[in-house]
């Protein structure tokens, strides 16, 4: 059991990695993955249900605390993320699927992994969680309202089939694991040890399915879509701290700020994309998943050697007493 858990850190810890080598895989052999298609919507309600196993009231707290600060970040997020996407969209002149892709990974919940980035930022880690777990409640309502508002223009969108599906692969499984963790306690303690590793490999999945049923408009796109998305990414990161500093925030909260903001659910934006519209509209949110966790990593890299500097010029700083 204690094998498994470090596993499941290890894997948890290689997390971008693991995206990445089999998003090559996957894009190189398609035929191996292109059948699990499928099961990208059930692997989204896995990896939801384990949220809601390890929220807690506590994380709810800072909304209590500094509701001021959590609802900067909420509608930073749904701002920057789909007006950003809305505007790349329009410049590059991008097709209908590519364009309804790149708004619907904007419109998304922020991600899981930006509250470990935030973490090894040295950012508010309080602030960080109350921020991913409020948009990503948030999102069963305004996802669905927000790509209507935007994407329309390039292809019919429904409003209420894009409600029921989030209703029912994010809010019902977070629902049922909160319920599991509250009625079985201690029981589901091991669940929460693996739940790293049931998460990547879940992720990974959805990445390699999505890379393979689109392997051939990759290959003919593929660049232009990956300079869009890092584009989008950047910016998120960049508005979202710039933001922080505009409302003089802290550093900590700033970085928070900058992860909430730019880190997106690519797998809710896979699964979507997947059910609603066609395999190329999910290809944003594929390759999404693969760059946000490598440029999350080094902005957090980057983040915590500011907080190192900030330490060691308050501590070369004479006393003033």
């Amino acid at each position: 059991m204690r094998a498994l858990a470090a596993l499941s850190r290890f894997v948890g810890n290689t997390f971008a990695y693991w995206v990445l080598i089999f998003a090559v895989l996957a894009f190189f052999e398609p035929g191996w993955f292109v059948g699990l298609k499928g099961a990208i919507v059930p692997l989204l309600g896995v990896v939801m249900f384990g949220m809601g196993l390890t929220l807690k009231l506590e994380d709810f707290a800072e909304v209590a605390r500094h509701p001021w600060r959590v609802a900067l970040g909420v509608i930073a997020h749904f701002v920057i993320m789909p007006g950003v996407a809305w505007l790349l969209c329009q410049v590059f002149h991008l097709p209908p699927e590519i364009a309804v892709g790149v708004i619907l990974v904007g419109c998304c919940p922020s991600g899981t992994s930006s509250n470990v980035m935030t973490w090894l930022a040295r950012g508010d880690l309080a602030l960080s969680v109350a921020i991913a777990a409020v948009t990503t409640l948030l999102a069963p309502l305004l996802t669905p309202a927000l790509i209507w508002l935007l994407a329309s223009a390039w292809l019919p969108v429904s409003f209420m089939e894009l409600f029921w599906s989030i209703l029912q692969v994010v809010l019902l499984p977070i629902v049922l694991g909160v319920l599991a963790q509250r009625l079985l306690g201690a029981r589901v303690r091991f669940a929460v040890d693996v739940l790293p590793l049931v998460s990547v490999i879940s992720i990974v999945i959805i990445v390699a399915a999505v890379v393979a049923a689109s392997q051939a408009q990759i290959a003919e796109s593929g660049l232009l879509i990956m300079a869009v998305v890092m584009l989008h990414n950047s910016f998120g990161y960049l508005l979202g701290y710039f933001t922080g500093r505009l409302f003089k925030l802290p550093l900590a909260q700033r970085k928070s700020l900058a992860l909430e903001v730019g880190m997106q659910n690519s797998g809710l934006g896979a699964a979507l994309a997947s059910a609603h519209f066609s395999p190329l509209a999910a290809v944003p949110s594929a390759l999404f998943s693969v760059w946000h966790n490598i440029s999350g990593a080094l902005l957090s890299t980057y983040f915590r050697r500011m907080s190192e500097k900030e330490d060691r010029l308050s501590a070369t700083k004479p006393a003033t007493d």
